[in-house]
């Protein structure tokens, strides 16, 4: 399929005007590392935070950092364009800057604030080398009968070729040496932590109150002599290697997608490497060995390169392993309180029919404040419903245990028409998106995969259903995947409708994945490549035109991230004609708010807080005209140009208001987790003005919910 327009490289307005989105991405990270370094966030939510830096930071260098380095330093690498000027190089030295000083203060956190917190609270990290008695006999045993079958020692010389690192692997490097005997006087070996063995390794015996644990690489590293046995050893470092993992396939020619997936996902292993964690403490002998065997650029010393791709870590390396300490049991009171989610509004005394319930009306989910059942609930009531003939559904990201993917197969099983329109390019899910795709179709789902060069990101369910004399369709839209666990984290928007327009374009929209038709003329959906982009800076134009004509105007808009830059330069038009525009942004921001003559009416602001911001939702006109919109699209060129998306709107009235009375002015007020973006491209934390009340607008999500739980109790027991 050929997409709709392109992502042209002029501009109107100059570099100074633009923020550069890697820089930007980067900020985002500060900002959640600020939740770690929080001490109001209970402790284990601190040390989620903690983690999640991590686990971005890697993602930021397989995908981002490693397409930089390949515009660089590849021989024909074209260079992509950056409305803000900076060439590739440069903005790789910028980030390697920017990177290191970041992580440092995320070490820093460990080591001054949340480490010692955790020994506050009975946390015992301890060194093999002080454990005595039990404790000791303990870790030798694990170390025996866990640990030592899967080790495999490696020797490295011409015999022994040097192994390739896996990616994001946690390895031990050894400098042996022997005194006597048979083989090399000194040698260079490795040995691979193992992944599939818990990082955590949990002691009993300790003081009452107390949790006592060592590290996995801690219990390896002390038995390095006996797993190579005869040799002494002179040193040796913890180190782990991040891999270019953006495998391009549009250059690729395959007649089973699937298959190329497949071995998309084993060459990630094998990529070439952009970054080494290494230990501060490491030997520089030892650690330039393995930096020069990588080609990664950068001295042992990790510090006062011009450009280095090396990162000296002092303290544990990798910490997305803390996730293991969160997902302890027996700490709730160092989370954050838990909650029940609400049955959506309209959906609480809908009875054993939610079909019956949506054709009353169109209904509105806001996650996870509102729970994310039904959504689940109309996939499996479909499944089981004799009337329903038919069910679509699109699958970006998906639970493990996928209570809608098992259901699509139950549906197809017992003679259902069931289609499912697998992603199987979702990044980082590909392996668990193969996996349900193969068993659905042994189910008898009819599986596609979409486009080989765009990916299908829009979140689309469909029930057809036998009524009377005809059918009648029901649809689901969303701005998140149809994944009931990341439903609980993250702040998502969804609507249950109807709506016969609305799902004829759903209908074509399916027809549109699974057989390339097109031509639909579309009625309510706005679809991304074929004019998502075109209608978005339609959107902004019209309110551009009603300002200059002395119009009320009103631009707001809630995502995850706006670079596309000639959607920048429509907001920047709109707001010199004095268009009031308010932008929140969870991540990456690429234009400059509040600059005279420019932006002077654009105010963006970023909230970090105990979910993920993740809804996206658009609104064009002042209250009483605006045209309020949900969708799955960032303004990113990769979501207008390189994906299937979807944008759609809220046509019932009392839906738009509740967005525009109970949502949009929340994320608006909050003066205690949201930060505002200053012209000069520097976040600032909002703080209470003197006598304002704090307002933290998930807070008070949260409370809309237990009030409406409230409420709904009441008048379920009025008779």
């Amino acid at each position: 399929m050929a997409t709709v327009g392109d992502e042209a490289t002029g501009t109107t307005f100059g570099p100074e005007c633009f923020i550069n989105r890697e820089l930007s991405w980067l900020d985002f990270n500060q900002r959640v590392l600020e939740e770690a370094e929080n001490p109001d966030n209970p402790l284990m939510e601190r040390l989620k935070f903690l983690a999640i830096v991590s686990s971005n930071l890697d993602e930021f260098f397989m995908i981002r950092v490693s397409g930089l380095r390949e515009q660089a330093f590849g021989e024909s690498a074209p260079q992509d364009y950056s409305p803000d000027g900076m060439t590739a190089l440069t903005q790789l030295k910028a980030i390697a800057s920017r990177t290191q000083e970041l992580v440092a203060r995320q070490y820093r956190c460990v080591r001054e604030s949340i480490g010692p917190a955790m020994t506050a609270e009975g946390f015992r990290l301890l060194r093999y080398e002080s454990l005595e008695g039990p404790q000791r006999e303990q870790v030798d045993r694990f170390f025996r009968e866990r640990a030592l079958p899967i080790l495999t020692p490696m020797a490295v010389d011409p015999a022994h070729p040097s192994p390739r690192y896996h990616n994001r692997g946690l390895y031990l490097g050894v400098m042996l040496h022997r005194g006597e005997g048979l083989g090399p006087k000194r040698m260079f070996a490795v040995v691979q932590v193992p992944q599939v063995l818990p990082r955590i390794v949990a002691l009993s015996g300790g003081e009452p109150g107390t949790f006592p644990f060592v590290l996995l690489e801690d219990v390896v590293s002390a038995r390095l002599p006996e797993l190579f046995g005869g040799f002494e050893v002179e040193a040796w470092t913890a180190f782990r290697i991040t891999r270019d993992s953006d495998v391009d396939l549009l250059e690729q020619e395959s007649d089973d997608m699937l298959k190329l997936i497949e071995d998309r996902i084993k060459a990630r292993q094998r990529g070439q490497a952009v970054r080494i964690e290494i230990a501060s403490r490491a030997d520089d002998t030892l650690a330039q060995m393995i930096i020069d065997e990588e080609g990664l650029q950068g001295s042992a010393h990790g510090h006062g390169d011009d450009y280095s791709e090396v990162y000296r870590i002092d303290g544990p390396l990798d910490l997305t392993s803390l996730w293991e300490l969160y997902k302890l049991p027996g700490f709730e009171r160092l989370h954050d309180k838990p909650f029940t989610p609400r049955i959506p509004r309209g959906l609480e005394r809908r009875g054993p029919d939610i079909f019956a319930a949506i054709a009353q009306r169109d209904i509105l989910l806001h996650h996870p404040y509102e729970s994310f059942d039904p959504v689940v609930e109309f996939v499996t009531a479909a499944a089981a419903d004799p009337r329903v003939l038919a069910i679509k559904q699109t699958l970006y990201r998906t639970s493990g245990d996928s209570p809608i993917s098992r259901a699509l197969m139950a549906a197809a099983e017992s003679g259902k028409h069931v289609t499912a329109l697998v992603e199987l390019k979702a990044r980082f899910d590909e392996a668990n998106n193969v996996s349900w795709a193969r068993q659905m179709e042994r189910a008898g789902v009819h599986v596609v995969f979409g486009f080989l060069d765009l990916k299908t990101h829009c979140k689309v369910s469909m029930v057809v259903r036998q009524e009377g004399q005809g059918l009648r369709r029901y649809v689901h839209l969303g701005t998140g995947n149809y994944n009931p666990t990341t439903a609980l984290s993250y702040t998502d928007a969804g609507l249950f409708t109807a709506d016969e327009a609305m799902a004829e374009d759903a209908s074509a929209l399916f027809n549109l994945l699974t057989g390339y038709s097109q031509g639909h003329p579309w009625q309510r959906l706005i679809v991304a490549p074929n004019d998502l982009h075109r209608r978005t800076i339609e959107l902004i134009d019209e309110q551009t035109r009603r300002a200059e004509a002395g119009q009320p105007s009103r631009i707001f808009a809630k995502l995850n991230a706006i670079v596309d830059h000639r959607v920048i330069e429509s907001l920047y038009r709109a707001s010199q004609a004095g268009v009031p525009i308010d932008i929140v942004a969870r991540g990456i921001c690429g234009l400059r708010p509040g600059v005279p003559g420019l932006s002077e009416t654009i105010r963006v602001r970023s909230v970090i807080d105990r979910f993920l911001e993740h809804s996206r939702i658009y609104v064009f006109g002042p209250d009483e005209e605006a045209k309020v919109f949900l969708s799955s699209a960032d303004w990113m060129p990769r979501n207008f140009f390189r994906r299937v998306e979807v944008m759609f709107p809220l046509l019932a009235p009392e839906l738009a208001a509740r967005v525009l009375r109970e949502i949009v002015p929340f994320y608006l007020a909050d003066n205690v987790r949201a930060r505002r973006l200053d012209p000069d491209g520097t976040w600032r934390r909002l703080a209470p003005a003197d006598g304002e009340p704090s307002r933290r607008c998930q807070s008070e999500f949260l409370e809309q919910r237990s009030a409406s739980t409230a409420d709904a109790e009441v008048k379920s027991a009025t008779p």
